[in-house]
């Protein structure tokens, strides 16, 4: 059964201006995340892969949620026999992830096969995944290798490396997790239907998410089946401008997706979002279920009560019935139409305030 953890601790704000009004920001925050893992580690709490925050646990409560080879390794820099298994001279394509945190470390294009018999890689996948420090031990000088999300033991970093880094990461296979890429593919995606205000602005900015695989722009609710454009412009129909997003759960969350949508639009202004206004243009979260409903209103009721915004929010929570979708034209606007005027002045500071916060979450930082 999947565990709901509540993730928002803290937001921040910081102004920018789109849609001729000032907007809220929040800040990156120290959380556990609702995710559905690639990995599932029911003893392991702690276990995400895809939550980077710092992880900090007593000694005691890692050797409680640890094998006792993992713990002695990850926590005591103990190391585990060399030529040990067969991941050391493994070719399979896939992913690397930090056997005691989660935390994504390799792709297998960063993978050579090494003659001393531990899994070796030339390159991390993400510079920030990995810290390093002196090791002195045993007489020796070497530099020791760090999960960077939960402090434990990987193994050393070497200078005899091959091209292009010259580097040897020599991990030890017990603290390292491997997902092939056929495994990661194969989760089933999910979908969110929302919106806020004009759907152009909202499409632009979750399709540069990592983790969305499709964004859709449409309506929903209201009271007229499949409306139009020009029906939904009209105000009377009470549709939505929506978009429907299809993401992995491995690689984003749906908080991450409602932190996102309380980011990039103003949730306080009731049927507008600056210039556009009318029902058409309402902020809302439409639930196919109640685990959706709950999670968006238990941000909601965070987010006033830690009084980020200057107003209280009015989204609206409304059970989904059906999602139509937009015409054609509609698909991808900003990416086919970026030097109109609309998209100039309303979506370009939108997507670029979701640069700003959410930097680390990029399609383009993602290692294909």
């Amino acid at each position: 059964m999947k565990k709901i953890y509540c993730l928002l601790l803290s937001l921040s704000l910081f102004t920018t201006t789109a849609c001729g009004q000032n907007q809220p920001q929040h800040s990156q925050k120290t959380k556990k995340t609702t995710m559905e893992n690639t990995i599932q580690k029911p003893e392991n709490p702690y276990y995400s892969n895809t939550d980077t925050s710092k992880l900090v646990l007593s000694d005691a409560e890692w050797k409680k949620v640890l094998p006792p080879d993992l713990y002695e390794v990850a926590r005591h820099a103990d190391t585990e026999r060399a030529f040990t298994g067969s991941m050391w001279k493994s070719e399979t394509k896939g992913t690397y992830y930090c056997a005691a945190c989660g935390n994504k470390l390799f792709r297998s294009q960063q993978k050579f096969v090494s003659s001393c018999g531990w899994p070796s890689f030339f390159e991390q996948d993400n510079p920030k995944s990995i810290w390093f420090r002196p090791d002195n031990s045993y007489g020796m000088q070497r530099v020791e290798a760090l999960c960077s999300r939960c402090d434990s033991h990987l193994g050393h970093l070497f200078d005899d490396g091959p091209e292009p880094t010259g580097k040897r990461y020599c991990m030890n296979a017990v603290s390292l997790d491997f997902i092939p890429d056929s495994a990661e593919k194969a989760a089933q995606l999910k979908t969110v239907v929302l919106g806020g205000g004009c759907f152009w602005c909202v499409e632009a900015v979750y399709q540069n998410l990592n983790g969305v695989e499709k964004v859709v722009s449409g309506y929903a609710g209201g009271t007229v089946e499949n409306p139009s454009y020009e029906e939904v412009c009209t105000g009377r129909t009470g549709a939505a401008e929506v978009v429907e997003i299809t993401y992995n759960p491995n690689v984003t969350s749906l908080d991450e997706i409602y932190q996102v949508f309380f980011t990039v639009h103003d949730p306080t202004t009731l049927n507008r979002q600056g210039a556009d206004v009318g029902t058409q243009y309402r902020s809302v979260i439409f639930y196919k279920n109640e685990d959706e409903k709950k999670e968006a209103q238990a941000l909601i009721d965070a987010l006033n009560f830690r009084n980020v915004y200057p107003s209280k929010i009015v989204t609206t929570l409304e059970p989904l019935k059906k999602f139509w979708a937009a015409e054609e034209y509609h698909q991808n606007y900003y990416a086919n139409n970026a030097n109109k005027p609309y998209c100039q002045m309303v979506v370009r500071p939108k997507v670029e305030k979701f640069e700003k916060v959410f930097k680390d979450r990029l399609k383009n930082k993602k290692t294909q």
